[in-house]
């Protein structure tokens, strides 16, 4: 089995004159934007090789996830990326507006241009915002990115583009290029969307997203969730992963093989019956208990002072009391409806199960037929 960074060591010495770009390279650049380029001095014009440099004694703690320093530091080395000329890095993390957003902007050959959308991170504002979106026409790191991808075109008039990203990155891309102008979509050759959540179905039925839905590319592991999430009308591919479950959202789990992302025909059951359960609970509960429930979740989380998912995970038992002791500042009322939603999840999921037992199926066979 291999990943993309396998794929840098094999084909990295081939330019793009000797072989063109491709969809393991889409998923390179896709990723790129997760770097911790906070980290390092950002000159205006920076090639990929001069960030590798800058990265060299960073650790792996440095990077946000397993992988990415083995990545920056076979681009750096590459023949195929290390002269590509990145620019317009910025970053947003708003706590008091439960903001996490990041981009950056990669300038390839022949005026081409991959505009990389930043994923969600290890946060808890980050999650926060995207489980915003179950309950809100649009969250701030989705209109941070049309202004973005709005600026972008026009400081380059003359370049084509991708538009591109990971998780929330790959449904901030695609939100993006909803909501451009005409002029701006006309120049965006392909938006690739690696395992993001989808809209609401306002988004998905407007005349803005029709226009624009042919040039969009998603990307989901066989157990997806994460990019199951809400609805989506355009086409996917799914990709074959060799880790488990949820942990198949880890785009380097994404399995390659020459210059081609590696396919399997459907996903699996597990994700199937994700899916459905969590349509059937969009459908029976309203936006508004959606909101009351994901800030309730928020506030306890935040009562426990850690700012990352790591922090909360290392705290271990150790923040149970705090967690009791902001569960009962809720009023009754507010109690009663958090329980209620959580048994509003676990009702849909179980009626999916019934509609698998009355076909003598299990409930994703079931789905599947």
């Amino acid at each position: 089995m291999a990943d993309f960074n396998d794929y840098l060591q094999w084909r990295g010495d081939l330019t793009l004159d000797q072989d063109k770009f491709n969809e393991v390279d889409i998923l390179i650049l896709a990723r790129f934007s997760y770097l911790p380029f906070n980290k390092i001095e950002m000159k205006q014009v920076e090639t990929i090789e001069d960030i590798s440099d800058k990265m060299k004694n960073f650790k792996e703690k440095d990077f946000g996830y397993h992988g990415d320093r083995e990545m920056i530091s076979l681009l750096g080395g590459s023949r195929r990326f290390r002269k590509m000329e990145v620019t317009d890095f910025v970053e947003k993390n708003d706590l008091e507006n439960q903001e996490q957003f990041s981009a950056v902007t990669i300038h390839m050959p022949n005026d081409i241009m991959f505009i990389s959308f930043d994923g969600t991170n290890n946060s808890i504002v980050g999650w926060k915002e995207d489980f915003n979106m179950s309950f809100m026409e649009n969250v701030p790191s989705q209109l941070r990115g049309k202004e973005y991808l709005k600026q972008i075109a026009a400081k380059y008039p003359n370049k084509k583009m991708y538009v591109g990203g990971h998780s929330k990155g790959g449904n901030v891309a695609v939100y993006s290029a909803i909501y451009n102008n005409k002029e701006v979509q006309d120049r965006i050759i392909k938006i690739i969307n690696c395992d993001g959540p989808g809209f609401n179905r306002n988004v998905v039925d407007s005349p803005e997203y029709k226009r624009i839905v042919d040039k969009v590319f998603t990307f989901i592991p066989q157990d997806s969730v994460i990019g199951r999430l809400m609805e989506h009308e355009e086409k996917y591919d799914v990709i074959k992963s060799t880790a488990k479950g949820i942990y198949q959202h880890d785009i380097h789990s994404w399995q390659v093989t020459r210059n081609r992302i590696i396919r399997v025909d459907c996903p699996t059951k597990h994700s199937e019956f994700v899916n459905e359960s969590l349509h059937q609970y969009l459908k029976d509960t309203t936006p508004e208990q959606r909101e009351f429930f994901v800030g309730a979740v928020y506030d306890i989380i935040q009562s426990t002072n850690v700012d990352t998912f790591d922090e909360f995970h290392k705290a271990g038992l150790k923040k149970v009391p705090k967690i009791i002791k902001s569960y009962k500042k809720l009023s009754p009322e507010e109690r009663k409806l958090m329980t209620a939603m959580f048994a509003e999840f676990f009702k849909s999921a179980w009626e999916i199960i019934k509609k698998g037992k009355k076909t003598q199926d299990s409930p994703v066979e079931a789905m599947a037929e």
